[in-house]
């Protein structure tokens, strides 16, 4: 071979070996990835997903890596100035610690030295492609694979450091997506919407759109752990860290809730929409190294091109293993035993905290409250629950309930609504009255609020009404109401937030009322039945439709934490429902299973439960039995209670996520309804039978609040009946009363009678003369109309079958005697599976699991 020909050859040789190193890719039959060696380092220059017969490709590619570096300790000053609206929050001590913690340099992300760049090298590992950078201050190596089993890119980082001090590891950008092209951005539990929001108040603070900034928050309030971004050509983006990259809220024996291992963002350090997540976050937990130490953090990316809502289901199901927990729960105690419990709670005027007292010639009756109230001596007191009262009284026919209690609740309710003539008049004029200083007033601040007239007088009024139709006074009361609702209601249908007591002129202008206020209408039409509040309702609604739901932008309800955003969007979606129901328009029923879509991010779904020990104050339980998966938060966002106290025992959204699974057939809606309500034992007061409010409290009891009794009832009935209107196709049905003020979307019943099995019956709560052998059973009665009947209706609230054996002695004390007839076994549909006669007053049964039976006694 002669020199020039030997040289060709090489040459030629050198140009292809050169070509296979400036471009490596990972290929499987979903994506595909190519990166090319530039004079930068290994760029992403291709992401193609491919679907079916077509594939999509990935516009403005970049694979650029980020690593913050601070030498020393970050900065912990937060600004000061009109700039981030701290002056908003000086009346609200936490919430302003919070809202000034949020705006120091770590979060806001101008913390550190930002060391971006491309790789320099990479090789092939078997089927992963690992990339390596050096620079003065670290060394990292990154791997990355696909999963042969999704749209999911698994990436684990290593970085070394060179130099002592603070590290962060980004999650690299896959690519940025430019604002025009938004559909939908979401940080579960923090924020979402349609575009990015200059006012960082309303978008950080709120969660009323995309942080314009590239803030960074925190694992403990990210209900579910995958900032995600949708463009409008379908494409949507999460970042989703392993299980146990986030912290643990009770790691062993105390609570762990406010360490930081895991920052999420919506946005990479220098500003470009895109999923980010940060692990260690700098100058927080692990972040400090030694020249020589290591970190690892690893994440995966998953794209699709159907909807948001899927992904972020694949990341609750599929990373997170949500369903799996509902396996883990063994229940110790029923929710039908906890109501009986309960029920001799309230009635006892020592524990239940009842008092009455003489105002304006009429004696009322509430509970202490003793929680903080603006202006209060602990003298405040409040009722909750209205329709749980009412029902649990009509129910078992308890006469301390009838007599020593309703009148006086009633009596409550007539003077909170304000009859002088004037500005407020048809309003409710507070939540709570102070008995010491003999005035009603708001939890924090003296205003009064159109939604507040909607709970307090139209909501409960209603209620009340459902169970005595024929009370002429709280009639006129409720069209007082409904009229002063129509007369505050603006042009396009909004209200304000709240009017200042004494001057009239609205408070709160920064904020929009984005809540169900417009509900109250719905309840003078079903009830008075003018189609004046009809239309108001339809007004309100359409406007909250296009302002909140499809905007993604709510306000809550609690003004003690300046209304962070809370359980009312939840009570949005059932609110939409109920006025569906009325008007049949298919927007509405559209905008109630979009809201309740979004309420399911604030539901927590890690992270995973397990069976670890872990210690309570002495006491020993399992972590899952102690775990906030499932569990739905007071107020979420940046100064919600969630960051201190973690999520809340009350799962007043249970119910309706079962009408959510009845209407959509998605399976996340019934399987969180089922995490809340079952097997939370750890957090039940063994003397009264409380639910403890707060996650953080365990099983510390109702504490200052023993009106949330009340609530629990209330639910707890709303999610069994839920339950058996499911599993028998509606064969076991009873009409809804109103939501329930303030914490979520529960309803009462009992004021009708419903159907079960084609008969009509009334719902029955028997005195304690039901016993179980299972507690994983929970059960409900209901008395025949036409004839001499009784039922009982168990539900397996397990994920297994299950044996029980069911004593009915004394089950007629409505009665003398015992029962004489038959007792026939039902199945889900009403087939008959056993009959008998009445011999014995024992049944053995098998239920399957989320199985029903029907017990009837003739």
């Amino acid at each position: 071979m002669n020199d020039r020909l030997f040289i060709c050859i090489s040459l030629v040789l050198l140009s292809l070996t050169g070509f296979a190193q400036s471009n490596v890719d990972l290929e499987n039959e979903y994506l595909k990835l190519q990166w090319t060696k530039t004079a930068q380092g290994y760029r992403l220059n291709q992401l193609i997903l491919k679907d079916g017969q077509h594939a999509d490709s990935v516009v403005n590619t970049l694979g650029e890596y980020t690593i913050l570096y601070s030498k020393d300790v970050p900065d912990t000053s937060s600004p000061n100035g009109q700039a981030y609206q701290i002056n908003l929050f000086k009346a609200y001590p936490h919430n302003l610690k919070m809202w000034k913690e949020a705006l120091q340099p770590v979060p806001l992300n101008t913390a550190g030295n930002p060391i971006s760049f491309f790789p320099e090298k990479v090789d092939r590992v078997g089927g992963k492609l690992r990339f390596k950078q050096d620079t003065d201050v670290l060394s990292l190596e990154s791997l990355w694979q696909l999963d042969s089993s999704a749209k999911d890119i698994l990436v684990e980082i290593r970085l070394t450091a060179k130099k002592a001090g603070y590290y962060a590891i980004a999650s690299p950008t896959l690519y940025p997506i430019e604002e025009q092209h938004l559909k939908w951005a979401i940080l579960p539990g923090y924020f979402q919407g349609k575009k990015l929001e200059p006012n960082l108040m309303l978008a950080y603070g709120y969660g009323q759109g995309i942080p314009a900034k590239p803030v960074i928050v925190r694992e403990r309030v990210a209900s579910t752990l995958a900032p995600l971004v949708q463009q409008l050509n379908g494409l949507s983006l999460a970042v989703i860290p392993a299980p146990g990259t986030g912290r643990d809220p009770w790691e062993s024996d105390t609570i762990t809730q406010r360490k930081w291992r895991l920052g999420l963002s919506l946005m990479n350090r220098m500003g470009q929409l895109s999923p980010t997540l940060y692990h260690p976050v700098l100058g927080e937990d692990s972040s400090y190294m030694h020249a020589g130490e290591q970190r690892v953090f690893r994440f995966r990316y998953a794209l699709n091109t159907d909807n948001w809502f899927a992904l972020y289901k694949h990341a609750v199901y599929d990373i997170y293993r949500f369903k799996d927990f509902l396996a883990l729960k063994n229940t110790n105690e029923s929710l039908t035993h906890r109501i009986g419990a309960m029920v001799d709670y309230l009635k006892n005027e020592s524990t239940s905290l009842w008092n009455t007292y003489d105002y304006q010639g009429l004696k009322i009756g509430a509970q202490a409250y003793l929680g903080p109230i603006a202006g209060s001596d602990r003298d405040a007191v409040k009722n909750s629950d209205y329709g749980a009262m009412w029902m649990t009284a009509k129910l078992s026919g308890d006469t301390v309930l009838q007599k020593e209690r309703l009148p006086y609740a009633r009596n409550f309710k007539l003077v909170q609504q304000q009859q002088d003539t004037g500005f407020f008049q048809g309003a409710a004029i507070g939540q709570y009255y102070l008995w010491k200083g003999k005035r009603f007033t708001e939890e924090w601040g003296d205003y009064v609020e159109p939604i507040a007239l909607t709970y307090y007088t139209m909501i409960d009024l209603g209620n009340i009404l459902l169970y005595q139709p024929q009370d002429v006074e709280l009639l006129k009361r409720l069209r007082a109401g409904g009229d002063k609702l129509l007369d505050w209601q603006k042009a396009d249908g909004r209200w304000e937030v709240a009017y200042d007591r004494k001057t009239t002129h609205p408070v709160f202008k920064e904020l929009t009322d984005r809540r169900p206020t417009f509900y109250g209408l719905v309840v003078a039409y079903r009830l008075l039945g003018d189609k004046k509040y009809l239309e108001g309702a339809k007004k309100g609604a359409d406007w909250l439709m296009e302002e909140a739901v499809n905007k993604g932008s709510f306000l809550g309800v609690c003004g003690d934490v300046r209304f962070a955003p809370d359980f009312a969007t939840g009570q949005t979606a059932q609110a939409f429902l109920d006025l569906y129901d009325i008007t049949k328009k298919e927007a509405y029923l559209n905008a109630a299973i979009e809201t309740a879509r979004l309420y399911t991010t604030s539901i927590y779904t890690h992270p995973i439960p397990s069976k670890t020990n872990k210690h309570v104050m002495g006491t020993e339980w399992k972590d899952w039995q102690i775990s906030q998966v499932g569990l739905s938060f007071e107020h979420g966002g940046i100064f919600g209670s969630a960051n201190v106290s973690g999520p809340i025992l009350l799962a007043s959204h249970a119910g309706m996520f079962v009408r959510m699974f009845e209407l959509t057939k998605d399976s996340i809606f019934i399987d969180m309804a089922r995490a809340a309500a079952w097997g939370r034992d750890a957090f039940v007061d063994p003397a009264s039978h409380v639910a403890s409010y707060y996650w953080s409290t365990m099983n510390a009891g109702p504490g200052p609040f023993p009106h949330h009794a009340w609530w629990q009832i209330g639910w707890i009935m709303d999610y069994l009946l839920s339950e058996a209107s499911l599993r028998t196709n509606q064969l076991i049905a009873f009409p809804r009363g109103f939501l329930t003020p303030k914490v979520g979307p529960h309803q009462p019943y009992g004021f009708a009678t419903g159907s079960l099995f084609n008969e009509e019956v009334e719902l029955h709560l028997p005195k304690k003369t039901i016993r179980l052998t299972n507690e994983k059973i929970d059960y409900f009665c209901a008395k025949g109309i036409a004839n001499d009947t009784y039922y009982v209706v168990l539900m397996n609230n397990s994920t297994e079958d299950q044996q029980i054996e069911l004593t009915t002695d004394s089950l007629y004390e409505h009665k003398l005697g015992k029962p004489t007839g038959k007792l026939v076994l039902l199945d889900q549909t009403g087939v008959v599976l056993r009959k008998r006669a009445q011999i014995e007053n024992k049944i053995a049964m098998h239920i399957p699991a989320y199985g029903l039976r029907v017990v009837k006694l003739d």
